[in-house]
């Protein structure tokens, strides 16, 4: 089939690589002219594994190709709305101008028949709104919301084999099917492998993103809340979260006690969630959100406090060093990040701050250059004070605990993430904490 996928940020160029690599031919477009360039020679302009790999392969078959005019999505069947939905500024709520932005500038290029398909996370009411404006250009194209769920680090083989389908389809039968159909034909390896598929209309698909991404941040925040708790009781969340998770209506994922959550859509998603249901008169519904929130943002001070406590009550001309910087491994997405925000926090407090991660040093560099940073962990641990361990990267959690004790000025560990084999280190003559363990 012939696609389009306009914005090419992170979610845009992964779908339109991958649907190229499929056998589809794509045109990813967006308006960041450096972006395109380095996506037409190959080029991720952000670290994501594997998407090097798919934007070479497709592009070679000549399938994928990359532009910054939207004329370049004309003829097209299918063209996927990518664009960043971002905090507004001041406000909690979802900024829509990208979304809207791509739908104005799309309407004068569609024909009869075609399909625009809303990936991007919104407030649930905007694809009843946008297609209504679909509607009223006179094209004959329709609108359906199909929501995306990639797990960053993961991404590729997230969109190649989903682990679920959503289609938000029109209410109208005949237009509704007309929608189906196509959607069929774009995930037709996924269907043909057994993919679940859910059929519904607009507003459920777009509830189901941001209710899956509050679900988890709700997780987390339960598991860090009863970290605070055993903090004062000399419990041990370790053990709590293992023997909760072995009740298959818990289940283990997302019970791991630490720093917190952050990235591009958990923290912002669930504010602009709960902002949108307080515009709807149900705030009270989801009003929970808000402590989840607040737990997931002390968690980051407690780090700070516990570094301070563990230098004596000051951190003022102490080094640390801070293994990670993304919000999570296997990416080098700094927005919202806990370790970053750990990082600068204490570079506040006088602390002298080196920092390491094996992607997330330029982006970091970038936002906030006055911090230190090493690319080689051992740079980083070289005199350190103190190690605090914020992003649990495989090369963290399997540092040989003698080699980084040889290294250090004195052997003290913050683990923020609650990764490390604590009686490995205590062993090899460290003083280590972990967040929730006695």
């Amino acid at each position: 089939m012939k696609l389009s996928v306009i914005g090419c940020g992170y979610l845009g160029a992964v779908h339109a690589a991958a649907m190229a690599e499929l056998g589809h031919e794509v045109v990813g477009i967006d308006i960041d002219p450096a972006k395109i360039e380095a996506l037409a020679a190959g080029r991720a302009p952000f670290f994501e594994p594997g998407l090097p790999e798919i934007l070479v392969s497709a592009s070679a078959t000549g399938r994928l190709r990359f532009s910054t005019s939207m004329a370049d999505a004309a003829g097209a069947e299918v063209h996927f709305i990518a664009v960043g939905t971002p905090q507004k500024k001041g406000s909690h709520a979802a900024d829509l101008t990208y979304v809207n932005a791509a739908v104005a500038g799309l309407i004068p290029h569609l024909a009869e028949g075609d399909l625009v398909v809303g990936k991007s996370t919104v407030p649930v009411g905007t694809a009843a709104e946008l297609a209504a404006k679909v509607a009223a250009s006179g094209t004959g194209a329709l609108l359906a919301w199909n929501p995306e769920f990639l797990r960053e680090g993961f991404a590729v083989s997230d969109t190649i084999t989903p682990d679920r389908l959503v289609y938000g389809l029109p209410p109208e039968a005949a237009q509704a099917e007309r929608a189906k159909t196509l959607l069929d034909g774009v995930y037709a390896t996924a269907l043909a492998a057994g993919t679940p598929l859910v059929v519904t209309d607009y507003a459920t698909a777009e509830l189901v993103k941001v209710s899956a991404n509050a679900f988890l941040a709700t997780k987390i925040s339960f598991i860090n809340a009863m970290a605070e708790i055993a903090e004062v009781t000399g419990a041990d969340v370790t053990q709590l979260a293992t023997a909760i998770g072995l009740d298959d209506r818990i289940g283990w994922k997302f019970l791991k006690a630490g720093v917190g959550f952050g990235g591009g859509c958990l923290p912002k998603d669930i504010r602009a969630f709960t902002a949108r249901a307080e515009e709807l008169g149900r705030g009270e519904s989801v009003a929970f959100l808000k402590e989840v929130d607040a737990i997931n943002l002390r968690r980051r001070q407690r780090v700070v406090d516990l570094a301070v406590e563990a230098l004596g009550g000051s951190v003022y001309d102490k080094k640390i060093a801070v293994l990670g910087l993304a919000f999570k491994p296997h990416s080098d997405d700094i927005r919202d990040s806990p370790a970053l925000d750990v990082a600068v926090q204490l570079h506040g407090l006088g602390a002298i701050v080196t920092a390491t991660d094996p992607q997330a040093i330029p982006t970091a560099s970038r936002v906030h250059p006055q911090l230190a940073y090493a690319a080689d962990p051992a740079a980083a641990l070289m005199g350190a004070d103190l190690v605090v361990l914020v992003t649990e990267w495989d090369e963290f959690r399997h540092m040989d605990p003698v080699w980084a004790k040889a290294l250090v000025g004195t052997a003290s560990i913050i683990d923020g993430r609650n990764t490390l084999d604590a009686a490995a280190w205590r062993a090899a003559g460290w003083t280590y904490k972990g967040l929730g363990r006695p």
